[in-house]
């Protein structure tokens, strides 16, 4: 029997069956998650603190600013849990559910990046007390996490728990950095502008 070397090898003995994915394609966002929450915490640390990076007019402090953008945020990121509970079923929704979670998405990272910059800028990395340390860690951890759900976002068939668990990690991370600074701030100093 001879054989022809121009044949197709496609189904060369094996039975054809769907496509698996490489679980290496997760390394990649795991890896981009790791490398911006470490550079955003490296940045922090080495960075000297300046103080202050902004104010707005109407605010008594760049603290107070900072408490009332992250509180924005996690308005939004409120607003995202509970669209994505539509999205997936889980609570009855509009048809406009998804445009509603992406939007909100869209809201709350762009509100809690100044908050970032104030936090890396002004403040840096600080590791004096345990809550300060728990914000900074965190606050590096969200943008990390942030960063690998986007990329996931854009993966094809992820297995389907694998989203939603990510994006409630972001939440879990979103909220205890909320609580490390905007709620502490409004304990301690008083619900103010």
């Amino acid at each position: 029997m001879s054989v022809d070397p121009n044949a197709p090898t496609q189904g060369a003995g094996f039975p054809a069956g769907p496509r698996r994915e490489h679980p290496a394609r997760y390394l990649v966002p795991a890896v981009v998650a790791a490398a911006v929450a470490v550079g955003l915490g490296a940045y922090g640390k080495a960075h000297d603190p300046e103080g202050t990076a902004f104010n707005l007019a109407g605010f008594s402090s760049t603290s107070a600013v900072k408490s009332w953008l992250a509180t924005t945020a996690f308005g939004f990121a409120l607003i995202q849990v509970g669209s994505a509970l539509m999205v997936y079923g889980k609570l009855p929704g509009p048809s406009w559910s998804a445009a509603l979670h992406r939007w909100s998405g869209r809201i709350a990272f762009l509100v809690a990046v100044p908050v970032a910059v104030h936090c890396l800028y002004a403040l840096g990395y600080q590791t004096y007390s345990t809550r300060v340390l728990w914000h900074s860690f965190l606050g590096c951890f969200f943008f990390g996490s942030f960063s690998a759900k986007m990329l996931l976002l854009r993966s094809a068939r992820l297995p389907g728990w694998l989203l939603p668990l990510v994006g409630g990690l972001v939440f879990a991370v979103l909220t205890l950095v909320w609580v490390t600074s905007a709620l502490w701030f409004f304990r301690t100093v008083g619900v103010t502008t």
